[in-house]
């Protein structure tokens, strides 16, 4: 059992604050429309870009890395929730998707 929240990307809500911790390739190819981008690896360094009393749905590309990352948030006192299924799911459900590189946003 976990201490923290796990929710479909359906349940993500429009105007929700979402944390990309995929690595910067998987970014520039495609990601969701206003998310913030801090890699994984990178999150403890740049913490203080993150408002611990704001809700973050933390994603990546099928859920693993974002699991790690709510569970690692959370047990620094932020709001973290893990979107399940990842941008592959983001991408098959059809949410809005931006790339980086001027090319139709993908999933890599």
């Amino acid at each position: 059992m976990s201490d923290f929240e796990t929710v479909p990307v359906g349940d993500v809500p429009a105007d929700a604050k979402i944390l990309d911790v995929r690595e910067d390739y998987e970014w520039e190819a495609g990601h969701a429309v206003g998310a913030l981008h801090i890699p994984l690896n990178e999150i403890p360094a740049r913490l203080d870009e993150l408002d611990p009393d704001e809700d973050l749905f933390v994603i990546c590309r099928t859920g693993g890395r974002s699991f790690r990352a709510v569970q690692w948030l959370v047990g620094q006192g932020y709001s973290a929730t893990n979107v399940a299924g990842g941008m592959d799911m983001w991408l098959e459900t059809g949410r809005p998707m931006v790339s980086e590189n001027g090319l139709k946003p993908v999933v890599l």
